[in-house]
């Protein structure tokens, strides 16, 4: 096996581990609320602290490998990973279980930057195309069946197996870091914008407290303050950027109408997609579908995210992104807002649903990711890729925090109506940036020969 191929592979079982751990769980929500005595703000953070872990991390990728090498860095990122998702399974207790899973996160969101640029570095710009192919096939099947993976190990023993399954495969990816990644010389250490770091990291973790305490009716007075203060700290640091030599994110690259609105799209398409993907979970166990019918309906979604993909290869040339965009925030609306009639017993309307949600939004995300760097120069393209994941990582799990809050509030008022309202917030969501994609000029979106 070449070099490149090793690099390769363990980059995408790096990549299968972390979407494993966002598609996996949710179907073992009810069952954990019920052993764990779990609010619905508290499931939601069992996924958003993963995710804020992840985020938090990402920027500290390029300084890390340099200050540690690539092939260390990888392999202590596995091991924290794989302890992290030990310990959490052996969680006592709701709050262990958060706590966990944010360390979790940090180990897991070294492995996506540090394992494509590898990747990426060792890959030919001829074959970079088929190597894009190999992601997109391990981004598509992934969370199609780690939902029907979650459900049959839920019935067949407990949750806590859903936690433990990345284990093995964590520590596989561990092994062969150490055996196949060349110890290469050290990179030259850039400078790290401490500053920028930690007003980013608290303002990022303050908005998604402030989103779990306003479901609380006892706690929401401090919900909001919170929610006040962590937008004050995000303009701070926004402002701040701009007078920052080397800015941790670069903010002002959302000067670019192209970048502007695939941020955007992916913000409120796929994010509120996950964020559905929880009421529903709730949804269909109250309605009486068991935890392998429900992670079962992924499949489906999978089968039409792929057609959306090839589609969207071959009509993004000839049609342009508006239409495809359009169409995509349409089919995922109406597919959120066909939850509202699925009945018990009657799943034909919720494989419905999740075809018409994984059609729209895959024609979507992959539109938007062709989208992202048309209007970005050379120099851009780094600082720009950073920004972009950072975006990708934080829709999963603002949408999330949102809706489980709305859900959590609506429920504490208005019970017999709570998942309805949520679900149209939903459908309602996904549709905002269509008044931005019709006013950006059709210059602006136009498809460069390269980037």
């Amino acid at each position: 096996m070449t070099y490149r191929a090793k690099v390769e592979g363990l980059y995408l079982l790096g990549f299968s581990l972390d979407l494993v751990n966002m598609f996996i769980g949710n179907v073992a929500y009810p069952a954990l609320a019920a052993e764990l005595h779990a609010s619905v703000p508290q499931l939601a953070w069992i996924g958003n602290a993963y995710m804020l872990g992840l985020t938090l991390v990402i920027p500290l990728g390029g300084w890390l490998a340099a200050r540690l090498g690539e092939r260390a860095l990888l392999c202590l990122s596995l091991g924290v990973f794989a302890l992290a998702a030990i310990l959490a399974g052996s969680a006592p207790s709701i709050e262990a279980l958060i706590g966990w899973r944010f360390l979790q996160g940090l180990g897991g969101g070294l492995l996506i930057p540090v394992g494509q640029a590898l990747a990426y570095r060792h890959c030919p710009p001829t074959e970079r195309g088929r190597l894009t192919a190999r992601i997109m096939a391990v981004a598509l099947l992934v969370p199609a069946l780690s939902p029907a993976l979650g459900g049959w190990l839920v019935g067949l023993g407990s949750w806590r197996w859903v936690l433990w399954a990345s284990v093995p495969l964590a520590v596989l990816a561990l092994v062969l870091a150490a055996l196949w990644i060349r110890s290469e010389p050290p990179l030259a250490l850039p400078r790290l914008d401490r500053r920028g770091l930690v007003l980013g990291s608290l303002g990022l973790s303050l908005l998604l407290v402030a989103l779990s305490l306003i479901a609380e009716a006892p706690q929401r007075a401090l919900g909001v303050a919170m929610l006040a203060a962590a937008a004050g700290i995000l303009i701070v640091y926004a402002r701040t950027a701009r007078h920052t030599a080397e800015p941790v994110l670069q903010w002002t690259l959302l000067r670019h109408p192209s970048l502007r609105l695939a941020m955007l799209i992916y913000l409120l398409v796929p994010g509120t997609f996950i964020g559905t993907q929880l009421v529903a979970t709730l949804l269909l166990s109250r309605l009486g579908y068991n935890p392998a019918s429900i992670g079962g309906f992924m499949l489906p979604w999978a089968l039409a995210s792929a057609c959306a993909i090839a589609t969207t290869r071959s009509a993004l040339p000839r049609i342009g992104p508006r239409v495809l965009l359009s169409a995509g925030m349409a089919c995922q609306a109406i597919g959120i807002a066909l939850l509202l009639a699925v009945q018990p017993s009657q799943p034909l309307l919720a494989v419905l649903a999740f075809v018409l949600m994984g059609l729209g939004g895959s024609l979507c995300s992959s539109t938007a990711q062709t989208l992202a760097f048309q209007g970005l120069a050379h120099e851009e393209l780094m600082p720009g890729s950073a920004l972009w994941n950072l975006n990708r990582q934080l829709s999963f799990c603002l949408a999330a925090a949102l809706l489980a809050c709305v859900l959590g509030a609506l429920t504490a008022v208005l019970p017999g109506h709570a998942f309805a309202l949520t679900l149209l917030l939903a459908s309602g969501m996904t549709l905002l940036p269509l008044p931005l994609l019709w006013r950006i000029p059709a210059a602006s979106l136009s498809l460069r020969a390269t980037p």
